[in-house]
């Protein structure tokens, strides 16, 4: 439509024109359209001028030949072309006009993102038997290009009558058909940019990566151990920016051990978007939801053939989760509920009490402890549980760490009671626990 139009100069738009449509598949479709209709159809630019080469020059009818071989004919047509185009581009749809040589042509516009490309021009047609007066407007229409109309009667001659219903319904069709194909183009090439984008900012991540693996090979794994746990924590927050440049770093974790081949790169893609449900779940995303999603996007995931697209997938599937997060926080009730899991969150390994965390979103502990069961299905003191043991799990990984020491960073005083918890909760003590990370 007319609201929003781009202006960009006339020689980008021919060339983005050109990278959108597949001109193999247009020149079928309007052959196939021709043969169907008995109508010739063309694709111009914004500027008038076919997209076709001359190789395709014979695709016009006879009368639109006679005119192109006169003295400045082309150039009129041209003219008409662009004019009406954008015409039709003002109104969003297709234009019936008049065209210089006095037939009936039609423009229907080609607009990508709000900006006019180009146009499909269709026609010459009559709409009625030619009469008396019809010869003497003819001979008036063309006087500048021929003083010579034997030719150009003879061609008239062989155009088709067509009713208005049918151009009209003629001239839909090709709007629809055109657009169509020029969107799927689009698509591709926005396609194409993503991965490409992708592809810098996992370079820049991979370079990162083996800079690290320079020093200590522990550094370097609990460096992506940090990673998952902070990216965690970003989408629990809801703070987007941040959960995704971390879900970059760990993607190019995977991507310095893309030469064990693509199965690798997805199965690992796989268990991120995993764990980024489950943070989402989490953050008051509901289970069907997740589970729909999740299916959605692996479907998708296993389809695809390049390392790039697959973790440009797990991008798009965190902006979708955080595209429910936010509109869950914007409830009431649920952004209470988000101040009180940011509160665990950053402080879960202090000795906090229901009465702390409470008062730190400023509600009464009963209330509080009401309010967060009815939007998590869980208790306060459940969640921070599970929070720290999250934590626990994260720095077991790391052989580092003594078990009290972990215990201690995590917000238990007492070891003896962080195993007892560990174990209630996960089924296996920390030890246990431990040493599975290390088969």
């Amino acid at each position: 439509m007319t609201i929003g139009m781009v202006n960009t100069p006339e020689k980008n738009k021919r060339e983005k024109l050109l990278n959108f449509v597949d001109i193999e598949v247009m020149k079928g479709i309007l052959e196939a359209f021709s043969g169907t209709t008995n109508l010739m159809a063309n694709i111009v630019d914004v500027d008038g001028r076919s997209i076709f080469s001359r190789t395709n020059f014979d695709k016009c009818c006879s009368f639109c030949k006679h005119i192109y071989s006169l003295e400045g004919g082309l150039e009129r047509c041209r003219g008409a072309y662009k004019r009406y185009g954008r015409q039709a581009a003002l109104i969003g749809e297709p234009s019936i006009f008049r065209c210089p040589s006095g037939l009936v042509e039609w423009a229907a516009p080609i607009i990508v993102e709000g900006e006019h490309l180009g146009s499909v021009i269709c026609g010459q047609v009559l709409m009625w038997e030619p009469e008396d007066f019809f010869w003497v407007e003819l001979r008036e229409f063309n006087k500048e290009l021929t003083n010579d109309y034997a030719d150009l009667f003879a061609c008239v001659k062989e155009l088709p009558v067509i009713s208005p219903a049918v151009v009209q319904s003629a001239s839909y069709l090709m709007h629809i058909i055109a657009n169509y194909i020029m969107k799927a183009g689009w698509n591709n090439f926005t396609h194409i940019k993503e991965i490409a984008y992708q592809q810098a900012l996992l370079h820049e991540e991979i370079k990162n990566r083996n800079k690290l693996e320079m020093g200590l090979a522990d550094r370097a794994a609990d460096y992506s151990f940090n990673n998952e746990h902070k990216m965690m924590t970003m989408i629990t927050l809801g703070d987007a920016e941040a959960a995704h440049g971390l879900l970059q770093k760990l993607l190019a974790d995977i991507m310095v051990s893309n030469d064990k081949g693509i199965d690798f790169v997805r199965t690992s893609v796989i268990a991120l978007c995993v764990l980024i449900s489950r943070c989402a779940v989490d953050a008051g995303v509901s289970m069907d939801q997740a589970i729909a999603i999740n299916s959605l996007f692996f479907n998708e995931i296993y389809r695809l053939t390049t390392s790039e697209s697959i973790c440009l997938q797990a991008q798009k599937l965190l902006d979708h989760y955080f595209d429910h997060i936010t509109t869950l926080n914007e409830r009431p009730t649920n952004g209470k509920v988000s101040e009180i899991k940011r509160f665990i969150l950053q402080n879960h390994r202090e000795n906090l009490t229901l009465e702390m965390i409470a008062g730190a979103v400023y509600l009464s502990p009963s209330y509080a402890s009401r309010l967060f069961k009815t939007v998590q299905d869980c208790s306060i003191m459940e969640y921070l549980t599970a929070v720290r043991l999250e934590d626990a799990k994260r720095l077991l990984r790391n052989p580092m760490y003594l078990i009290d020491e972990i215990a201690s960073k995590v917000g238990y005083s007492d070891a003896s009671y962080f195993t007892k918890v560990f174990r209630k909760e996960e089924g296996i003590t920390p030890t246990q626990y431990r040493n599975m990370q290390r088969h």
